[in-house]
């Protein structure tokens, strides 16, 4: 962490330069030799600094003494020169927290009365809290060490137990699933001192934990909801129950359920609650699950709003409402929520706290979110931050470096989001073992190839993909194994354009759009539609090509190649006041950004000839 020692010489009394600093954290980049920050470092410095006291460019304005006053660029140089010449350890900041330091004003507010010792229920409750905010790692050292001050407290076993299934992201392993085990049946050891209420929680912990020989993960998570389902109908004044209870609805949603049950039977619960508890962390973060599909996001935005305000200190909590923003194209307020929650997470890792991998997450959604609203030079900003970052050890067992498969991610992801097909061609695969990140890069050189009209090429990657799938469904990773099977099947599609066989290659598309559409994935990368779209384009098709694009902006709404590409189509159309309308969003959208695509140049000429 870094800080000033003093800036009172530097600034007027309400700039409070000196505590922002002490947030900043150390991986903050440095400027370059002419005192500058890139648009990305800018842009993550105005998440420390309030509105009012950064200014456009590279200049800080400051009030009181100095109203009116415009620091010029030695002023401006000084200032982040003193973010890099003062480090101070972790050890030596004062002012550092752990969990056992936050309290509901950062978390969240939660009631759950547990049958334990008067001096672990306000950690108790801390450690809920966490666990709604799926701070995993936190959660589990608070419960362990209630625990220890109180052996008799037989719900922080049942709290461990919790903290080591990461409901909704991922399905433990033998070891995880033994360890948890154990700690229920110490929870079951300890129960006839529990009250009926909390053996209900230890039953349902433990009909997941149980029979793991016999039961897949899918069939244990559908036996814990249904254990939960009691708890919940037994108690209906226990709120903690109702949200827990629908929790359980949502890590236990069949994927290719296109109703969306579950979902909707917990959001159903959850309104109820947020109407009356508009700080539980849990309710305003599964709402944001719950809503997180294109058909359902609109519906999100009032928790999406909320949740960051619930539970500032958790870096999960920032992020999240940007999965509400990213389905409705709020670009600005995506990149604004993962700003803040690679800072936290980085900030908490400094303090010794437990997540540092999930900076990963948010970062795909930063990159997503540069592309789509003309922040090309953000996104390169970010390839390379992520570039220089160390190694990463594994996270919750899934077998890889996070750092390793997002770095994987973004350089096959921009060349092909840039439509520079020659960088994409020739890109180098980065080996990620045990993800479908490794099939990415192929992925993008097949489409690259494609394009540039060389089939044979498409047929190498095609082949290396097809080795990578196969590896992935031997080693039973099946979520992984069917990205990959997608990236195939585009780049078998784009095989067919490369050979001239637009009509085949656009049906062979089809099924896998259709399948996205229904199921609501999360955007990760191009949508198969788009893809559709983009090849009836380049067939010389463009009314064909608009009602593909059109479709899929009612699903990916605000996408950069979406709205350039319907504004191009409709325009060869013929249909100039459709192109019109979507250059003109096109540009609303890219608002404030400095690219220089020639899309936008088409924009801003055509419109302003309206």
């Amino acid at each position: 962490m870094l800080r000033f020692p003093s800036v009172r010489w530097l600034c007027a009394k309400d700039v409070r330069v000196a505590t922002v600093a002490k947030k900043i954290p150390s991986s903050f980049a440095r400027p370059d030799s002419r005192g500058r920050l890139s648009p990305h470092e800018h842009l993550k410095l105005k998440h420390y600094f309030p509105p009012r006291l950064l200014d456009t460019g590279d200049r800080l304005q400051l009030n009181s003494h100095l109203s009116g006053v415009r620091m010029k660029r030695f002023a401006w140089i000084l200032l982040v020169s003193l973010l890099f010449v003062f480090p101070v350890s972790a050890d030596d900041d004062q002012g550092h927290q752990h969990h056992e330091d936050l309290n509901e004003t950062q978390l969240g507010t939660v009631h759950f009365p547990v049958s334990c010792a008067a001096s672990v229920q306000k950690p108790f409750l801390r450690g809920v809290a966490l666990l709604h905010s799926f701070w995993y790692e936190e959660a589990e050292k608070q419960f362990e060490q209630i625990a220890k001050e109180d052996p008799h407290c037989t719900m922080a076993h049942w709290g461990v137990a919790m903290s080591l299934w990461h409901q909704h992201w991922n399905q433990p392993d033998e070891k995880v699933i033994a360890h948890g085990l154990d700690e229920v049946q110490k929870a079951q050891a300890g129960q006839k001192k529990a009250t009926a209420r909390e053996r209900g929680y230890i039953a349902a912990m433990a009909a997941f934990y149980d029979n793991s020989a016999k039961l897949d993960h899918d069939a244990r998570a559908r036996a814990y909801s249904d254990a939960m389902q009691k708890v919940y109908e037994k108690y209906p004044d226990d709120h903690e129950a109702a949200v827990f209870y629908a929790l359980s609805l949502l890590a236990s949603d069949p994927h290719e359920d296109a109703t969306f049950a579950r979902r909707k039977q917990a959001a159903a619960i959850l309104e109820k609650l947020f109407a009356t508890e508009p700080d539980h962390p849990g309710v305003a973060h599964y709402l944001i699950h719950a809503y997180d599909k294109p058909q359902l996001a609109e519906l999100g935005i009032p928790a999406a709003r909320r949740y960051a305000q619930v539970a500032p200190a958790a870096p999960h909590a920032l992020h999240m409402p940007s999965h509400i923003f990213a389905r409705v194209g709020l670009w600005q307020d995506d990149i604004k929520s993962n700003l803040a929650s690679v800072a936290a997470t980085r900030e908490a890792a400094a303090m010794h706290m437990g997540g540092e991998g999930h900076q990963f997450h948010a970062m795909d959604f930063l990159f997503y979110a540069y592309l789509q609203s003309g922040r090309e030079a953000d996104a390169r900003a970010l390839i390379e931050e992520v570039r220089a970052m160390p190694a990463m050890h594994d996270m919750y067992g899934l077998g890889f470096d996070p750092h390793e498969a997002t770095l994987a991610h973004f350089t096959a992801l921009y060349p092909v989001e840039m439509h520079d097909w020659t960088t994409a061609a020739a890109l180098t695969p980065t080996p990620v073992p045990n993800t479908a990140e490794e099939s990415a890069g192929y992925w993008a050189k097949a489409i690259g190839s494609a394009h540039l009209g060389k089939p044979d090429d498409v047929r190498k990657d095609i082949v290396e993909i097809e080795r990578i799938h196969h590896t992935l469904v031997d080693t039973k990773k099946r979520d992984f194994a069917e990205a990959a099977e997608d990236d195939l099947k585009q780049a078998q599609a784009w095989l067919l354009f490369a050979e001239g066989k637009y009509d085949d290659a656009v049906e062979a598309l089809r099924p896998l759009a259709d399948k996205e559409d229904s199921l609501g994935d999360e955007p990760q990368g191009i949508p198969t539609r788009e893809m559709m779209a983009d090849m009836l384009f380049e067939a010389k098709r463009p009314q064909q090509a608009l009602v593909e694009y059109q479709a899929d902006l009612k699903l990916n709404p605000n996408r950069f190649d979406g709205l350039s590409g319907a504004a191009r189509a409709a325009e060869l159309a013929g249909k100039t006041g459709d192109a019109t309308e979507y250059y003109a969003l096109l540009l609303k959208v890219c608002q404030g950004s400095s690219s220089t695509r020639p899309e936008l140049s088409r924009a801003r000429q055509l419109v302003a000839q309206k």
